[in-house]
């Protein structure tokens, strides 16, 4: 089978991605700058895209491929090294890291894609973990959600309303957001979350013809990483 081409727009939403998680987290060293979380709404809906769009490019039906395997592996692998720089930087959160949610979601997203019976098993496992381990998931089963519905939105546009309201209650999940849901500032981040799902997919849409640096398995380490420098930068700052 032949490898799809690297994608210019995909390597560029895996960019801001990076961006905006980094801009995120920056809020624990600027906690007062508080378009900062404003801006973080934008990442994980767009590394969720990025997740969908790379499953798409798969033919349908080739779940159990080498690089299906390395790609999962790599999830869980960094689920798990991930824990401690976050439990770190946030010693509060009642949640994992992020590289669960999206690890599940990935499973989900195979088997909407997909469609085979192994791929079926797969998701439906990954919905159920989800739904009983929501409160322990960031962005809960919502977020778990959120990738198969980019996938769905890859192929019909009309999904894309279902990719924003996940995004949403994502955010939802998020305790001062739920019971503030009128505050000025909790239907900015909202309006934000539901929105990246056209823009996101917008962007890959783009006939993007200059060249952009690609996002290799580094990024994968760049997340704890990131996230343990920015807990040194607030210890010696």
């Amino acid at each position: 089978m032949v490898r799809p081409a690297r994608s210019a727009s995909l390597d560029l939403l895996k960019w801001l991605a990076i961006v905006t998680m980094v801009g995120d987290h920056l809020r624990y060293l600027w906690p007062e700058q508080h378009w900062l979380f404003v801006v973080g709404r934008l990442a994980f809906p767009f590394f969720c895209l990025a997740i969908a769009a790379n499953v798409a490019r798969a033919l349908p039906g080739t779940l159990f491929t080498p690089g299906n395997l390395r790609y999962l592996g790599w999830c869980l692998g960094f689920s798990l090294l991930s824990e401690l720089p976050y439990r770190w930087l946030d010693s509060g959160s009642l949640t994992l890291n992020v590289m669960p949610t999206l690890t599940l979601g990935l499973l989900v997203a195979w088997g909407v894609h997909h469609r085979t019976r192994q791929a079926g098993l797969l998701a439906l496992a990954a919905v159920l973990v989800a739904v009983f381990a929501s409160d322990r998931l960031m962005y809960g089963w919502p977020g778990v959600l959120l990738p198969a519905a980019f996938v769905l939105a890859l192929h019909d546009r009309r999904y894309v309303w279902l990719a924003g309201a996940l995004a949403v209650g994502g955010n939802l999940t998020n305790g001062w957001i739920l019971h503030n849901a009128l505050q000025p500032i909790s239907i900015v981040v909202l309006a934000t979350a539901f929105l990246c799902a056209p823009f996101g997919l917008g962007l890959l849409r783009l006939d993007v013809r200059h060249a952009v640096r690609p996002v290799g398995r580094w990024g994968y380490a760049f997340y704890p990483l990131h996230l343990a420098a920015i807990k040194l930068l607030s210890v010696f700052s």
